[in-house]
């Protein structure tokens, strides 16, 4: 399925769980969020609105910032910071205090847009009139989380897994060890099963006055 990728095998219960990066994850920008990504770079696509285009007249970051506050009316808005370097990663603010693999991040970074949350949106997904300072801060929290999502994506931190011997398999997991306690309990369902499928086929030949010795023939087959 996704060999070139694999990660990890986990043996659990008798069975093999095989952990792969997902080499095709649904980009996230495309799900139904609720920010909206203001970007400016020439090489990658980051969000909904490309302002170099949509902003040919601005020559700042500080100039985009206020067209997008007179034309979108933002309840929040967020500066976009993008890190290059054999990577990508994107994050909420600058990373000059962040640990990557490659290194504290003080170069090949920079500013890159702005994330928003419209005013018009927040009350329509909330259906409020008045937004709360307390729904502020949920609405702020939310596009941290997208962003986070997001860098996830950029970065090939987004997984699957398959079981081995069996046709369960499943991607699009943005967090590994969550992903491998879901394969587990997918694990533990088809152990239950065969479980109940036995006590089943026990119950039958009991009932059909299997002799014993031909019970646990059937049984350990």
């Amino acid at each position: 399925m996704y060999n070139e990728c694999l990660i990890d095998e986990v043996s659990y219960k008798g069975y093999r769980i095989k952990t792969y990066q997902d080499d095709e994850p649904d980009n996230p920008r495309d799900w139904d969020n609720l920010g909206k990504i203001f970007y400016g770079h020439k090489r990658y696509v980051l969000g909904e609105v490309d302002v170099r285009k949509e902003f040919e007249d601005c020559y700042s970051w500080d100039d985009v910032e206020k067209r997008i506050i007179e034309l979108y009316d933002p309840l929040v808005i967020l500066p976009l910071y993008l890190y290059d370097h054999g990577i990508l990663r994107i994050k909420i603010g600058d990373f000059y205090d962040s640990q990557l693999p490659q290194g504290h991040a003080y170069f090949d970074t920079g500013m890159v847009g702005f994330v928003i949350a419209e005013k018009d949106k927040v009350r329509k997904e909330y259906k409020v009139k008045r937004i709360s300072k307390k729904l502020r801060e949920q609405v702020k929290q939310i596009l941290e989380d997208e962003i986070d999502v997001f860098d996830k994506y950029l970065s090939g931190q987004v997984y699957a897994y398959s079981i081995e011997d069996t046709d369960i398999a499943c991607s699009g997991f943005y967090d590994y060890d969550e992903m491998v306690k879901y394969a587990k309990e997918e694990v533990d369902g088809i152990v239950e099963k065969a479980r109940k499928d036995k006590q089943a086929k026990l119950k039958a030949m009991i009932k059909n006055s299997v002799p014993i010795d031909k019970r646990q023939a059937i049984l350990a087959s």
